[in-house]
């Protein structure tokens, strides 16, 4: 087993926890260098709370390519799955991110 893929896995579900709980906005890329308008414009809650979603579900889904890849005949192609979890998280979490309902 990937041991590594584990690690990851963890950091990211930690991350997002502590992104939306403790209210660590300014880790969110590009929020920080906005201008206290185009804050105003932004409805934080709701970006921290899908981007905690999105971290999560990145985080479970690497953890269990983990497991899964002990048992793959031939265990890099977890090595081939993990780009397009990723990818593919973020490409959701920036459309899903920019949309009217997550303005003010």
């Amino acid at each position: 087993m990937e041991t590594s893929y584990i690690y990851i896995g963890i950091f990211l579900i930690l991350l997002g926890i502590v992104i939306k709980h403790f209210k660590l906005y300014f880790l969110i890329a590009g929020y920080n260098t906005m201008s206290k308008a185009d804050k105003e414009k932004v409805n934080i809650e709701k970006v921290a709370t899908l981007l905690r979603n999105v971290l999560v579900f990145m985080g479970l889904s690497i953890i269990l390519l983990g497991f899964a890849s002990s048992y793959m005949e031939n265990p890099e192609i977890a090595s081939y799955i993990f780009f397009p979890i990723v990818i593919g998280s973020v490409i959701f979490l920036l459309v899903k991110s920019n949309s009217k309902a997550y303005k003010k």
